[in-house]
């Protein structure tokens, strides 16, 4: 109950969600609507997500040489996904989109991370990969290849790391030659209705999604890199192309072939979590599967050539905030079964008495609720799972505000949601990973066991942490990209939001103390970023870039926690007005627990950024200036 009455909470007493049904593209809807989407997500997740997570993670996808066998619940609960029409969610009426707003396509998808992050990373990766198909392809080839992903009838991947490579997308060896007459066919490919034709090869590794049975193809996004004439290809990013890869060949018409393209699975990887998602080592080009009489994986062109990694970040910028959303919903799962183990398992006593070891050894057993730090551990849960879920939903609604916002609002709403992308990744990436900790903790030697779920959301999360980029990535694009890039603009505009934040809560009783302090992490911040740039070298700016991710990002759900807890007063002098709020199926205790979780975070979380700020601001060179051979 926890999830889905905090989603209503920030949906409606916090994002007025059911605003943007004023705007032109979401008026067909309205609170009722977005209640039978969340409806239908819950159940859809608890009915034919949640029963085979355990499931899908003993019984791993099986490869026999030929085939990539699942378990059968898989394409089970894919076609129940896929049925309900939720892939599209928010897309277009005219490529069968509900046209619902993003924030309720998060909220909605939220449910199915929860059930099954496993299962549900095939439709986060079939959507993003058709999104950008959508965003960056031509017409013909977003009738082909993204509408089949939007209606659940194809599956996508995005290929980008390179066995060699690794997160270094600057050194893919994948290369595309153009598919030129002399293949036997007696067509020129180069001017195939489905775009610029080539010939690619190269391998592709770490990619989920990437073979298996389940719809009627396989669209592979693919970096790779166009020769020149001398057949030599451009150093760096600027050499990089984005093409559309299927896994069966599509003829003109969109039709969907038969025969294989050259594209061959290498072998799977097994991973310590996401066991139920199939990960690949795949092949491109080898000549297992020729094409006309030739090796080379079919692929088209999308976009222009040269600008691939520009095309790409329309998928990855969405997959950061997927899998920061993810990560969320395994520290809320884990919550969720330590909250309910700890109200169910006796264990110790009240002390009486004067010291720790006056007991009443008489006096029957409390539930390990009742002690102080088992409460701490579930505190500082519930400040993650609900704080980072609030974070991914305000992302989302800022890419509401981008698309269907007007004039300064949705700029500033694109400045913000650039900024707030890297945080949105990486701070549950990292923290739910560590709630995930605790929820083991609090359950004991059972938590250690698989007799218990916690054990398996521990294993899932683990794998956020380097999924679409490291902590290190995310913090060198933000102290050294987001927050400088325009001339600071983008962190001007957070700074604002901030403020106004700040401003409010100052008159609110219990809340003006948070403001002061959120304030003063605000100028710490712009304080620190403008010391490490202070001296123009990069390698001593970005040189503890990590340690201000950390610090951003407390400061930045410091912000959403004072938010929420405005949220909350705002509701309880409501609902005290119509004498009803503590009479509600959620009780007294929901809105007092958003109070004192906030409370929480800043009694305990918000002072951790001065030591990671020291760091940046002095910028400390331990780690940058040791050698190799220290260690």
């Amino acid at each position: 109950m926890t999830h889905r009455a905090t989603i209503d909470f920030l949906l409606y007493d916090w994002l007025n969600a059911e605003g943007l049904c004023q705007r032109e593209r979401h008026t067909e809807h309205n609170r009722e609507t977005f209640t039978a989407v969340l409806d239908l997500s819950e159940k859809i997740a608890n009915e034919q997500f949640a029963p085979f997570n355990r499931l899908t993670d003993v019984h791993e996808p099986e490869f026999d040489g030929v085939t990539v066998t699942l378990p059968k619940e898989t394409p089970q609960a894919m076609q129940a996904f896929n049925d309900s029409g939720l892939m599209a969610g928010s897309k277009d009426a005219d490529i069968g989109g509900m046209q619902l707003p993003t924030v309720v396509e998060i909220a909605s998808m939220s449910f199915f991370y929860k059930a099954s992050v496993s299962l549900a990373a095939y439709p986060m990766l079939t959507r993003g990969n058709a999104n950008t198909i959508l965003a960056h392809g031509s017409p013909k080839q977003i009738d082909v290849f993204a509408r089949g992903g939007f209606e659940g009838r194809t599956f996508g991947t995005m290929c980008l790391s390179e066995p060699q490579a690794g997160s270094s997308l600057s050194d893919i060896a994948t290369k595309a030659v153009p598919d030129v007459k002399g293949d036997g066919s007696g067509i020129d490919w180069a001017q195939d209705s489905l775009g610029p034709r080539y010939r690619l090869t190269g391998n592709k590794m770490w990619i989920s999604g990437g073979e298996h049975e389940m719809g009627e193809n396989i669209v592979h996004l693919v970096l790779a890199k166009i020769p020149g004439e001398d057949g030599k290809t451009i150093p760096g990013v600027k050499g990089i192309s984005l093409f559309i890869v299927p896994r069966k060949l599509v003829k003109q018409d969109g039709s969907i072939t038969q025969q294989r393209n050259d594209v061959a699975l290498a072998g799977l990887n097994h991973k310590c979590g996401y066991r139920g998602t199939v990960n690949t080592l795949l092949n491109f080009g080898e000549g297992k599967f020729p094409v006309n009489g030739q090796a080379g994986a079919v692929g088209y062109l999308i976009g222009k050539q040269g600008e691939g990694l520009k095309c790409m970040f329309t998928l990855m910028n969405e997959a950061r905030i997927s899998v920061g959303i993810g990560a969320t919903m395994l520290g809320y799962a884990g919550y969720e079964a330590s909250l309910e183990y700890a109200k169910q398992r006796p264990q110790g006593r009240h002390l009486v008495g004067g010291g720790a070891g006056g007991k009443d050894h008489t006096a029957p057993q409390i539930p390990i609720i009742e002690h102080t730090d088992v409460k701490r551990m579930l505190m500082m849960q519930k400040a993650i799972a609900e704080g980072g879920l609030a974070l991914g939903l305000l992302c989302a609604q800022l890419v509401d505000d981008e698309h269907t916002g007007t004039g300064e609002e949705a700029e500033k709403a694109g400045l913000l949601l650039e900024l707030l992308t890297p945080i949105a990744k990486s701070w549950p990436s990292e923290w739910a990973q560590e709630a995930n900790s605790l929820a083991i903790q609090i359950l004991g030697g059972y938590g250690y066991t698989r007799d218990f779920p916690v054990e398996q959301y521990w294993r899932d999360n683990r794998l956020n942490m380097i999924h679409e980029g490291t902590h290190g990535i995310q913090g060198l694009d933000l102290l050294g990209r987001k927050v400088v890039m325009n001339g600071g603009k983008a962190l001007s505009v957070l700074a604002e939001r901030i403020s106004e934040t700040i401003q409010k809560a100052g008159h609110v009783d219990g809340l003006a103390v948070h403001a002061n302090a959120l304030a003063q992490a605000l100028q710490k911040i712009g304080a620190t970023t403008k010391a490490a740039w202070s001296t123009g070298v990069p390698e001593e700016a970005l040189a503890n870039a990590t340690p201000y991710l950390q610090a951003f990002g407390h400061t930045v759900l410091a912000w959403i926690w004072l938010e929420l807890a405005l949220a909350a007063k705002a509701a309880q002098a409501k609902g005290q007005d119509q004498n009803s709020w503590d009479k509600s199926p959620l009780g007294a205790g929901f809105l007092k627990g958003k109070l004192a979780t906030a409370n929480y975070f800043f009694n305990f979380e918000l002072p951790k950024i001065d030591a990671w700020l020291g760091v940046v601001a002095r910028r400390d060179l331990t780690c940058a200036q040791a050698q190799a051979d220290w260690f």
